[in-house]
């Protein structure tokens, strides 16, 4: 049973690429598409324990240019947007993100709410330096916590 597991964290760390794979999955994983890049990131750490603060930062960085991307598409559907009314709960929410401010890129972090949230940071123009700031510092506090915590959960003696 442990080898099937440390077969399929080799295979999710794809040690052959290592770092550049966590880049680019956590890069894609950021933008709309639904892709989770922490089994990467997890399964890299733990065949490689040395590189744990490495791959954490190359994945905060790849994840935060991948929130840029949405800052960015966001920006840029603001126009086409503008077309369209805007129902009820739809302009209470843009109230309350234009309240926060780049404060709010801070949640970028959660799952499914995360990345359309720095689409609409764009979409409301919101400072973008700042909000790349924010957004920086949440998917870093993310992978700090959740690859801790798995590394914690799953000592090396269970491989």
């Amino acid at each position: 049973m442990e080898s099937w597991i440390e077969h399929l964290l080799t295979l999710l760390a794809l040690p052959q690429f290592g770092l550049s794979t966590v880049f680019i999955v956590s890069f894609i994983s950021a933008t709309l598409l639904p892709l989770g890049s922490e089994p990467v990131v997890f399964g890299l750490v733990k065949l490689n324990p040395e590189l744990f603060w490495p791959a954490v930062l190359v994945a905060t960085m790849g994840n935060t240019l991948g929130g840029a991307v949405d800052w960015w598409m966001g920006f840029g559907a603001h126009r086409v947007a503008d077309k369209y009314s805007h129902s009820k709960h739809h302009t209470r929410v843009l109230v309350w993100l234009e309240k926060l401010g780049p404060k709010a890129c801070l949640l970028a972090w959660l799952p499914l709410v995360g990345d359309p949230l720095c689409a609409v940071a764009g979409w409301l123009k919101l400072p973008f330096w700042p909000c790349l700031g924010y957004m920086a510092i949440g998917k870093f506090l993310r992978y700090v916590v959740l690859t801790g915590s798995l590394v914690w959960a799953f000592p090396a003696h269970w491989f």
